[in-house]
């Protein structure tokens, strides 16, 4: 079995429970590094070409504007080997109802037939409201396991849920 962390992350100004603190590394990139040094698998950044600002209020306007158009953002880079991928952990943060619409364009650009994906949300406050829902409509033949919900507050420290759901998920 061959194990793929694809992750979309964003640093810059996040809202925390304490209000809005600029993170130097965003909440799903750390949690992403975390697992790819629990679980034997290959990491692959899901990145825009238009880059999202650090300013956190601009960034929901532009994530609440691309989800109002169903916007397919273009993607700087794709995953030339996903025909070796078993399973592939899809780590984002949750941004207006479900996942960014960067994970759409990233979806529909491979075929999920027959593949394991294993669902990580980072969230303030939501978990992963839409986005089990729309994974499962844009990769109708691959089998979705239980996700995991890591509040954003919680990256840093979350190793011990980290290691729950990957042993629960047989990547151990």
């Amino acid at each position: 079995m061959k194990t793929l962390i694809a992750y979309f992350s964003h640093a810059g100004q996040n809202y925390s429970r304490g209000g809005i603190r600029n993170l130097p590394v965003g909440n799903t990139e750390v949690v992403a590094k975390k697992l790819h040094a629990m679980v034997p698998s290959d990491l692959f950044y899901i990145d825009t070409v238009q880059k999202y600002p650090d300013d956190h209020m601009k960034k929901i306007e532009i994530a609440k504007r691309e989800y109002e158009q169903n916007a397919r953002p273009e993607l700087t880079a794709r995953v030339e080997n996903m025909a070796e991928y078993d399973t592939v952990i899809l780590a984002f943060p949750n941004w207006w109802t479900t996942m960014p619409m960067a994970l759409f364009t990233f979806l529909e650009s491979y075929d999920f037939t027959g593949k394991t994906i294993c669902p990580l949300i980072t969230h303030g406050s939501s978990g992963f409201s839409n986005s089990l829902r729309d994974i499962a409509r844009l990769c109708p033949g691959a089998n979705i396991t239980e996700g995991l919900a890591i509040h954003g507050d919680d990256a840093a420290t979350c190793d011990k849920a980290l290691e729950k759901w990957v042993e629960k998920l047989g990547l151990w």
